[in-house]
């Protein structure tokens, strides 16, 4: 027994010792040009130098990623394959529909990457200038307005149901395939609001092409500090942070996982990536592999919680 289990460890170690010695895979599960891939490609470059081997990233979009997760799930556990996981993959889908992945059973948590809240944000177009404002006018013209989401069960889409049930508001939801068509109709006013996460949102924000009026989150956000949070306003129960967490096979070795987990939080708090990802509006946050694993169990909860309060169904 004691034999066969230092053989183990000394087969991890130099399995270790010699990653990585060919590309890692880094798998998104949204489509190119969302606020998912722009994190991952920052990474993937700086992962790349720091290992010293290439770092691809392979968009898997589908399913609120649950495409994505199910490849990586069955993927070979040795540290060429990572996924980009967010609150979507790992904490409101399993909570919403039947998978064929665990969250938590099928992954080693590496670290969190970074936290951004959610913002509400309206077409220009639309004549109010606070989360007050809006709730006035969609109770004065019940039905007119439609708000835009990611997809069905992504954390836009269950940001607004939540704004609807805490504000007594109804409006039209028009789900997208990614962030960045809802995006783009937003703009153009097909849709005329959305909860984007700020990291999606700001560069639009900023120029002037979306109007926001609140944060939905604890706080204030650096980047937009005259936006005041939905609480200031006095709309309660409604903090969502989206959060991007690295994960890879159940079942990849130890050694890898502590060295993948060393590497990316100095990556992160590098100050030129701290302040790449923060000028976008997320805020870098790492954690251990087991400070990570605790987070998604507790995610689980309180996004059962959610579902259940706001009948909320993917149907």
């Amino acid at each position: 027994m004691g034999i066969g289990f230092a053989a183990m460890s000394m087969h991890s170690l130099v399995h270790a010792q010699a990653y990585p010695n060919k590309t890692i895979t880094i798998v998104v599960p949204t489509a190119p040009g969302g606020a998912n891939d722009a994190m991952a490609r920052i990474i993937g470059q700086g992962l790349s130098s720091r290992l010293g081997q290439p770092v691809i990233i392979e968009n898997k979009a589908g399913a609120n990623g649950a495409i994505a997760s199910e490849f990586v799930a069955r993927a070979n556990p040795d540290g060429y394959t990572l996924m980009f996981g967010y609150i979507g993959t790992h904490g409101i889908n399993p909570v919403l529909q039947k998978l064929r992945y665990d969250p938590i059973k099928n992954f080693e948590p590496i670290t969190m990457v970074a936290t951004s809240p959610t913002l509400l944000v309206v077409n220009p177009s639309v004549n109010v200038n606070s989360a007050k404002e809006l709730i006035a006018l969609l109770k004065s013209q019940p039905n007119k307005f439609s708000y835009a989401s990611a997809g069905k069960g992504t954390a836009p889409h269950l940001t607004g149901e939540l704004f609807k049930l805490n504000t007594g508001t109804d409006m039209l939801h028009v789900p997208y395939k990614g962030s960045s068509p809802a995006i783009v109709d937003t703009m153009a006013g097909v849709t005329q609001v959305m909860f984007p996460s700020l990291f999606t949102a700001y560069p639009q924000v900023k120029g002037g092409k979306l109007k926001a009026l609140g944060i939905a989150g604890k706080k204030r956000s650096a980047v937009l500090p005259n936006v005041p949070t939905l609480n200031e306003q006095g709309i309660s129960n409604i903090e969502v942070d989206q959060w991007y967490a690295m994960f890879a096979p159940a079942g990849t070795p130890k050694p890898i996982i502590t060295e993948l987990n060393k590497v990316l939080i100095e990556l992160l708090h590098d100050k030129a990536v701290e302040k790449k990802i923060e000028e976008q509006g997320a805020d870098v946050e790492t954690t251990t592999p087991e400070e990570l694993s605790a987070f998604v169990k507790k995610e689980a909860i309180r996004w059962k919680k959610v579902v259940d309060d706001a009948k909320i169904t993917v149907d």
